[in-house]
């Protein structure tokens, strides 16, 4: 059979650990053997980051502002621990928030829906998609270590030297902890047209939640321009029959946990991070999570919304046999393809990518997956497989 042809090479960048080893074993399996397909290879790998000073982080994400779409595998943001496993230089920032930095992005994470494994929160019967805001705050942020009782202001000095406002953060009596963190108008406004025109696309509502009552400057100027953008694109909203509601943090998880779903929760980036996991969690794993990071300018990155599964790689390094998830890794690959299957006019690479998320979808509703979906499903008698088999289940039905 003739290889598909994708005609724009796609951005890849590789990762670490066990999701590394998924990922030559996706392309072995369902890539270069279907496809004739031109990739523009990153090895974002900790030790790699690490020998190029992160240069090829920031080259992986100018690729992708060049071809307009990418996939991703996950990887290590190092701590303290890592920096001394892997004998890097530094603690390296998380690669993800430097891409999202460059792309000025949106990240949209939206559980896989499979028949058979039901989600652990019951009320929830429809998708939720978490669109989570790619810039600043906390990953961002510069922090201090006060050793010593002081004082710690923040002062804001115009372009041309002038003081303009000064403001104390704390009088220190003694040690503690101080930090800073930003974000910018025009990152907001993108953040809130991408979730706009992404609930309008998909037909939901959106929700955005802050904490505007507690942080009257910062969360209240997130909540000032979804506001404004939702009147402006009223109309829009209308057409598609939806509607635009803000809660408080507080209140959207209360609320989030008895709603059947099928909704856009728009957040801001940190909160984006913890509540896209727990969605995930509650509707049955983090494998079955996909993610996408959408720039104002079309441009796209597709990853598995978990990280790079460092248990189950120490025991394959041992040569013990692993059972590993790698449906959201695969539907990284699909998303992208289809993608860019879509942008390029070329319809066979889009039925490709569905061809293959439809062939992961029956392995599963075939009772035979991973031992973490086990643990969940509701088939009678699941054939529990380990990393290598679920792959090899999932080739025989392409």
């Amino acid at each position: 059979m003739a290889k598909i042809k994708v005609k724009t090479p796609l951005v890849e960048l590789d990762g670490d650990e066990m999701t590394r080893i998924i990922w030559k074993e996706i392309k072995d399996r369902f890539i270069h053997p279907y496809l004739d397909i031109e990739l523009d290879y990153y090895d974002l790998g900790v030790e790699y980051r690490d020998k190029t000073e992160d240069k090829v982080t920031v080259d992986s994400a100018n690729a992708i502002l060049k071809y307009g779409v990418g996939v991703k595998c996950a990887t290590i943001t190092p701590n303290q621990d890592r920096v001394v496993e892997y004998k890097l230089k530094k603690e390296w920032k998380s690669p993800n928030g430097t891409i999202r930095s460059i792309l000025d992005g949106t990240v949209f994470r939206k559980p896989i829906i499979v028949n058979n494994i039901p989600s652990g929160v019951r009320s929830w019967q429809k998708p939720i998609v978490v669109g989570r805001h790619a810039f600043g705050d906390l990953y961002k942020d510069t922090e201090l270590y006060i050793p010593e009782a002081g004082k710690v202001e923040i002062v804001f000095t115009t372009k041309d030297g002038k003081e303009k406002e000064r403001v104390t953060i704390n009088d220190f009596d003694g040690p503690g902890v101080v930090m800073g963190q930003f974000n910018l108008d025009k990152s907001i406004y993108s953040f809130a047209e991408a979730c706009f025109n992404y609930a309008i696309s998909e037909k939901i509502n959106v929700w955005f939640a802050t904490k505007d009552t507690i942080s009257k400057k910062y969360h209240a100027r997130f909540r000032a321009i979804f506001d404004e953008v939702s009147t402006k694109r009223a109309a829009e909203l209308k057409a598609a029959g939806i509607e635009y509601w803000y809660y408080l943090i507080d209140d959207a998880v209360a609320q989030i946990v008895k709603n059947p779903g099928g909704m856009l929760w728009a957040l801001m980036n940190y909160d984006g991070d913890v509540m896209s996991d727990m969605v995930a969690s509650g509707f049955g794993s983090l494998g079955l999570m996909t993610s996408v990071l959408v720039s104002p300018d079309g441009k796209f990155e597709y990853e598995a919304a978990h990280g790079t599964v460092t248990r189950h790689y120490r025991q394959y390094q041992k040569g013990e046999t692993t059972s590993t998830n790698s449906v959201a890794s695969i539907f990284a690959w699909t998303g992208a393809l289809a993608k860019r299957g879509e942008l390029d006019g070329t319809p066979d690479v889009v039925a490709f990518a569905q061809k293959l998320e439809k062939a992961v979808i029956d392995t599963i509703e075939a009772g035979e997956m991973t031992k973490d979906l086990v643990l969940l499903t509701t088939t009678k008698g699941p054939k529990q497989l380990d990393t290598f088999q679920f792959m090899e289940a999932i080739q025989k039905r392409l």
